[in-house]
C-alpha cells in the first residue's frame, strides 16, 4: 500500500484542508497484491516503483485513478520479458470501500497487472466488468493477484470469459468515454489548410512517467469545465477538418466509432501535453456546439466533431484495419471528401 495521495497531516502542507464527508487529499490510496515466488523471502522493490510513477502522475496531472480505469504501461511491470505489461484498477477486495479520517474520506484502489489483450477488452467493453471477470479466474482470483509468471490471458485460458466479454461489447458498447492521447488538427478550406494545436513535447524531468490512458467520466459540457481552457468564449465553425493521431490513439478509433458513437455516445481524445481536446459526438448527444449544418466547431482549444450515422458506418468499416496495427504502413490516411473530413494515423 502506498501513502500520501490522501492527506496524512491535515495542515495544508501537501493537500488542501478537508474534513469528514469530503475527500482526503485525492481521496484514495493505491494497493497492490503480488504472487510470491517459491523460495522468495523478501518482497521485490519494483512494485514500489510502479506505485511511485502512478502517484507522480496523479500529483502532476490532478487526475485521479478510480476502479475501472486502466493504464497503458507498454512494458512488463517488473522489467522482465513477461506478458503482464498493462494495468487495470479495481476496488481493493479486502479493505473497506471507504474509511473516514479526521482529514476526510479515503478509498483503496488496487493495481492489477494484466496482459495487453485484457486491457483491450477493458477498453472495448468496461474496466470494472473485466476486473470482475478476472476475480473468477485462476490467473487473478478473488484477491486480484498480479502474477508476473502468467503467460496467457484469461480469454485464452477460459473461452467462456472471452464469450462474456464479446457479449458485453455487442450489448453495451464501451463505457470508455475518453483517453489521453497525442493528436492535432488542421482546418481545411478549399485547397488550403491551417494547422492548429500540433503538440510539441517540452523538456521535462518526468520523461520516465508512462503516458496514462484512463476512463474519463465526463459529459461534453463537463469536458469544457475540466480542461481549464482559456478563451472558451471564442467559437469558430470549421469548413473542413484534417485530424491526425499517433498510432496508439489511432488504434482506439474503432472503439470510439463502433463502441461509442454508434451507440449514441461521445468520445474525447485529450492531449497528454496540453489542454487540447477533440470530442467526437453522435447526433443524439445533447449539449454540444455542433449540428448537421455545422459538424466541426472549435471553442478555444476544444474541438467538437459531429459524425452522422452514414459516416460512422463507413468509418467503422474502414477502421477495422486499425485493429491489426502491425499490418498498417504508416502514415495511413482515411478520407471522406463529401464530408470534408480527413484522418491520418502516424507513428508514435
Amino acid at each position: 500500500m502506498n501513502l500520501g495521495l490522501s492527506d496524512l497531516h491535515g495542515d495544508g502542507r501537501l493537500h488542501p484542508k478537508s474534513g469528514p464527508g469530503r475527500p482526503s487529499g485525492f481521496g484514495f490510496e493505491l494497493t497492490f497484491r503480488l504472487v510470491r515466488e517459491r523460495g522468495e523471502t523478501t518482497p521485490p522493490t519494483w512494485p514500489a516503483n510502479v506505485m511511485q510513477q502512478l502517484a507522480k502522475y496523479v500529483f502532476n496531472s490532478g487526475n485521479m485513478l478510480l476502479p475501472g480505469d486502466h493504464v497503458s504501461w507498454h512494458a512488463p511491470l517488473d522489467n522482465s520479458s513477461g506478458r503482464i505489461t498493462q494495468i487495470l484498477m479495481g476496488r481493493d477486495p479486502q479493505l473497506p470501500a471507504s474509511v473516514s479520517t479526521p482529514h476526510g474520506e479515503v478509498s483503496f484502489v488496487q493495481i492489477v497487472g494484466v496482459t495487453s489483450e485484457e486491457l483491450q477488452a477493458a477498453q472495448h467493453w468496461n474496466g470494472l466488468g473485466v476486473v470482475n471477470l478476472l476475480k473468477t479466474t485462476r490467473g487473478c482470483g478473488p484477491w486480484l493477484l498480479t502474477d508476473m509468471k502468467r503467460m496467457h490471458s484469461v480469454m485464452e485460458e477460459d473461452p467462456s470469459v472471452a464469450e462474456k466479454i464479446q457479449c458485453g461489447i455487442e450489448r453495451e458498447g464501451s463505457n470508455l468515454s475518453g483517453v489521453s492521447a497525442k493528436c492535432w488538427w488542421v482546418q481545411v478550406t478549399g485547397d488550403k489548410s491551417t494547422e492548429k494545436y500540433r503538440e510539441i513535447k517540452e523538456d521535462s524531468d518526468d520523461e520516465d512517467i508512462k503516458p496514462i490512458i484512463k476512463t474519463e467520466r465526463l459529459s461534453p459540457c463537463e469536458q469544457e469545465r475540466d480542461t481549464g481552457f482559456s478563451d472558451m468564449n471564442c467559437v469558430k465553425v470549421l469548413p473542413g477538418l484534417h485530424l491526425t493521431f499517433n498510432l496508439e490513439a489511432g488504434s482506439l478509433l474503432p472503439l470510439a466509432i463502433k463502441g461509442r458513437v454508434m451507440h449514441g455516445r461521445h468520445f474525447t481524445f485529450k492531449s497528454i501535453l496540453s489542454h487540447t481536446a477533440v470530442t467526437i459526438v453522435a447526433p443524439s448527444v445533447t449539449g454540444t456546439l455542433v449540428s448537421k449544418e455545422k459538424p466541426y466547431v472549435v471553442q478555444g482549444p476544444w474541438l467538437q466533431v459531429l459524425l452522422p450515422e452514414d459516416l460512422s458506418e463507413k468509418m467503422a468499416n474502414e477502421f477495422q484495419i486499425l485493429n491489426s496495427p502491425e499490418q498498417i504502413q504508416l502514415p495511413k490516411t482515411f478520407s471522406w471528401p463529401e464530408h470534408k473530413l480527413v484522418i491520418t494515423v502516424v507513428n508514435d
